[in-house]
């Protein structure tokens, strides 16, 4: 400092000078340009316990939210309520209340946890409620449905879920097998639609040996308007010492086999009206 001082002969008529510049409310950017001083640290020291004038001292925009964050930390409220309400950062929000004693919690932990729990199954509820509305209007959107739309429907579906020939084995058999009780009701529609005698139909369910059979029997029985006695024998899944079951409660049913007698030429109907519909579906790419 001394040696920029140097520099200056009349240090003390500068600082007087400046003094008085300050005094008539000049900033430091206009003193420096009217005494030609350009190193900063010699114009501090030229203007050392003059405060800086009115106009030059910026309007602090945070001053009100930190006297309102002060107040509704005096008045209990957390870091992140009072980061919420006001909109700012919690390091803001550190800095201006934390000399404030810390308040009291307003609420035991057990009470916390309720009010945790409370807050989940609302949130729950509004989540569920949300697609609920979602499906609603999804489901209207489809309107009515032609006789023309559940052909192609069940095509793509039997496709997709039901059994196929390969090359190296044709069997050329029509047999569905879904756990979905929609799809299964779907499926006999379009049969129906097909004109396929419902006494063609076979039916079988397909479960875990540990489940309740005549339960899933039942509850089949209901889903494809038929009597229990049509079943033929299950087909149950076997288990293992590894056996791990995730599939259960009342809500398991194992799956509804479906198989239409003599249905080679059905089959081989199907396979052409897939091909049909892979076929369209090029041509509208192009």
């Amino acid at each position: 400092m001394a040696h920029a001082q140097g520099k200056y002969a009349d240090f003390e008529g500068l600082r007087e000078r400046a003094i008085a510049l300050r005094r008539q409310g000049y900033s430091l950017r206009q003193i420096r340009d009217e005494l030609k001083v350009r190193n900063n640290d010699i114009l501090s020291q030229l203007v050392k316990g003059e405060p800086p004038p009115a106009w030059t001292k910026r309007p602090n925009a945070k001053d009100d939210m930190r006297a309102k964050a002060r107040e509704l930390r005096l008045q209990g409220w957390t870091y992140d309520q009072i980061e919420a309400e006001l909109g700012c950062s919690r390091s803001s929000v550190s800095l201006w209340v934390r000399d404030l004693p810390k308040p009291q919690p307003r609420y035991t932990p057990e009470e916390q946890r309720a009010l945790m729990r409370e807050g989940l199954a609302r949130k729950r509820a509004a989540d569920r409620r949300e697609r609920e509305d979602i499906k609603l209007a999804a489901c209207r959107e489809i309107g009515e449905l032609s006789d023309r739309d559940l052909f192609v429907a069940g095509v793509a579906l039997y496709w997709a879920e039901g059994a196929k020939s390969k090359p190296y084995d044709r069997r050329e058999r029509v047999v569905f097998v879904n756990s979905d009780p929609g799809v299964i009701r779907v499926y006999l529609a379009w049969l129906d639609l097909l004109d396929v005698d419902r006494s063609r139909l076979s039916f079988r369910v397909l479960i875990h040996e540990s489940a309740d059979v005549d339960a899933a029997h039942r509850f089949w029985a209901d889903v494809a308007g038929i009597d229990t006695s049509v079943f033929m024998k299950p087909t149950l899944k076997k288990h293992t010492p590894k056996t791990v079951r995730k599939n259960t409660g009342d809500g398991y049913h194992g799956c509804l086999v479906v198989g239409v007698a003599r249905s080679a030429e059905l089959y081989n109907r199907i396979e052409g009206w897939w091909n049909g519909i892979v076929a369209q579906s090029q041509v509208r790419l192009r």
